[in-house]
């Protein structure tokens, strides 16, 4: 696959469900990342229409995947970035940025304001991540401190300080 790829980008429909749990399934090594994402879909209090954007093939099968969920910084608002995941044909073409930009653009539209993503330190930057502790955003459990980091979708509202609460269904 060519890494120059322009991708086309869309939320999941009800009939993607399938080919999303494939996606996340075949892309990390164990079933527990897909059994999350089922567990978030069936959260009213985690899961948000319109926030599970796909990046899909020419013929508009899904081939990538990012997922945008309620969590919480201290009692404030926040969406959670996880997961991202894409076919293993189909990695390093640009279709995880696509759906990561994707996903971020349609919280933007809703009015969502800030971010957070425990992932590679050096995949996330691309989008604006920075590191969370700068901001005195942090977890229960140990983690690596770049791992964890955070964006303001709206320079009109700062990252707040405080402790993340995930979605029950990540068990953190």
């Amino acid at each position: 696959m060519s890494s120059s790829r322009s991708w086309t980008t869309r939320a999941e429909t009800g009939a993607d469900v399938p080919a999303v749990r494939d996606i996340v399934r075949t892309a990390f090594p164990t079933p527990e990342e897909a059994a999350l994402v089922d567990a978030l879909r069936a959260d009213p209090g985690a899961w948000i229409e319109g926030l599970s954007l796909v990046a899909v093939d020419d013929a508009d099968r899904p081939v990538g995947h990012a997922l945008l969920t309620r969590c919480h910084i201290g009692d404030g608002p926040a969406l959670c970035l996880a997961p991202v995941a894409v076919r293993p044909a189909y990695q390093n073409t640009g279709a995880g940025t696509a759906a990561v930009r994707s996903a971020l653009a349609a919280a933007e539209r809703l009015g969502e304001h800030h971010v957070l993503v425990l992932g590679h330190p050096e995949y996330y930057p691309r989008f604006g991540f920075t590191r969370a502790s700068a901001h005195g955003i942090g977890l229960t459990i140990d983690v690596p401190d770049e791992a964890l980091m955070a964006l303001t979708l709206d320079a009109a509202h700062p990252l707040p300080a405080g402790t993340v609460r995930y979605a029950a269904p990540f068990g953190i």
